[in-house]
């Protein structure tokens, strides 16, 4: 059955990429717009609030996505190994770089390129603005005026791992124990999509949440399907082969426009272009199918230069780290790519770094905030005021108790010499240093999904 579902699709590979990269982009639009989905949201809400539940419909997206992407690849669906997320070249730097870039652009813009492109759906001219600078940045650092410093930060830095075949994780854990990289791979499959699984679901207010779990799956399967059809329509005898993909909307925002500048010279869009323009159609009846649709534009010449600003910083970054929050956060995650995990990682933190506050800084403006206008709104007496005190000290109290315990605990660590311990006993498992590495990030991985 695959191989006749392949024969159909080469058979006319164009129109088939172009048809189904527009419905799935729709499908992914309106999932976006309905439920609200969107990576700087989350970690908004995580830091201001602290919700994680569209952080968790996030990484619900990534558990779905690696468990259906290499099923695909497991029946012969696609070949994840021509993905450009499994090159040899591993720019460990330009992930960093780059997705600390995008970040923090996203942080400036108020969502990332997916979440611009389905506000532009719903009307928003802010967000249009935001997707031109997009498209441009991206194209200025592939082949523009910011290419050699983009080239040269890679030649500079990347590690070229041709000789174990890829830069995923199952291929250099193999090189780094001597196991089959085969039995790893499925063995970090197993540990990602049930750790996440866990995380997400082990969350009471998450599983009472229909619309973060619908877009966490729906998302997911949108991934899925465009690894199973551009898959499917990789044709290495075609001259001028594409390599299999799935959604990412950095370099397709650029392609976008310079689809729409020169439509006579190739009326058949790619899948990526497809899918932006679907994407874009699918938020638009989202909009009006639940009457959000409205025009709005900048408050001031500040937002405007800040927005600009995002936008430029996400479209270098996501060509820099080869991604945005949903092509290097849930479809390059899904190839158990090691350049995709640290870009993920990246975008992150780039996103709570270079935000206005930190955790902790947040919340302590919410409290200041709520302090002040509760006194001018004579919200609460100075009972109510001595008892919210009263309350924030014994919590205080607790923390510190934690921390003192800790204190004690780490000493007696030290006097019992368990890290001397622990380390001789990695060490007779192997003595390599990447080997070293991913043995304490396994174990704080799985530590931290509880």
């Amino acid at each position: 059955m695959v191989e006749a579902l392949r024969d159909l699709i080469t058979g006319a590979g164009p129109f088939y990429l172009a048809l189904g990269g527009f419905l799935i982009g729709a499908v992914f639009g309106y999932i976006v717009f309905r439920t609200n989905f969107c990576a700087m949201g989350s970690i908004s809400d995580i830091m201001n609030f602290g919700d994680h539940r569209r952080f968790r419909a996030w990484l619900l997206a990534g558990a779905v996505a690696i468990l259906g992407a290499n099923l695909l690849a497991l029946w012969g669906v696609v070949d994840l190994g021509k993905a450009m997320y499994l090159n040899p070249t591993f720019n460990w730097l330009g992930n960093v770089i780059g997705g600390l870039m995008f970040g923090f652009g996203m942080v400036l813009a108020g969502g990332c390129t997916s979440r611009n492109l389905v506000r532009v759906g719903s009307g928003d001219v802010r967000s249009f603005v935001v997707l031109l600078m997009v498209g441009l940045f991206a194209y200025m650092t592939i082949g523009g005026i910011l290419a050699p410093a983009r080239d040269y930060l890679q030649r500079m830095t990347a590690v070229d791992l041709g000789e174990i075949g890829s830069q995923s994780a199952g291929d250099v854990l193999g090189a780094v124990t001597g196991l089959d990289a085969g039995m790893l791979t499925w063995l970090v499959l197993a540990v990602l999509v049930i750790g996440l699984l866990v995380y997400c679901f082990k969350d009471e207010s998450f599983r009472s949440s229909p619309a973060n779990i619908v877009a966490g799956v729906g998302i997911g399967l949108c991934i899925i399907l465009g690894w199973a059809l551009t898959g499917l329509a990789y044709d290495e005898f075609a001259d001028q082969p594409t390599n299999p993909i799935s959604l990412t909307y950095v370099r397709p925002t650029g392609d976008t426009w310079e689809y729409l500048e020169r439509f006579t010279a190739d009326v058949v869009p790619g899948f990526g272009v497809a899918s932006v323009i679907g994407a874009l159609l699918g938020a638009f009846i989202g909009a009006l199918m639940s009457g959000k649709f409205h025009f709005a534009g900048f408050a001031d010449s500040a937002d405007t230069f800040r927005n600009m600003v995002g936008g430029a910083l996400m479209g270098s970054g996501g060509v820099i780290a080869l991604g945005c929050t949903i092509g290097q956060g849930v479809t390059g995650f899904s190839t158990l790519a090691l350049g995709s995990m640290i870009a993920l990682v990246a975008i992150i933190l780039g996103g709570i770094l270079f935000g206005v506050f930190t955790p902790t800084e947040a919340g302590a403006v919410a409290s200041a905030y709520a302090l002040v206008l509760g006194l001018l709104l004579r919200a609460f007496s100075a009972r109510a005021l001595y008892d919210a005190f009263a309350r924030a000290a014994v919590i205080t109290s607790s923390v510190l108790l934690i921390v003192a315990m800790a204190s004690i605990f780490a000493w007696l660590l030290t006097y019992l010499q368990i890290p001397q311990a622990l380390a001789e006993a990695i060490t007779s498992i192997t003595d390599n240093r990447l080997g070293i590495l991913f043995i304490l990030a396994g174990f704080a991985l799985v530590c931290g999904f509880f």
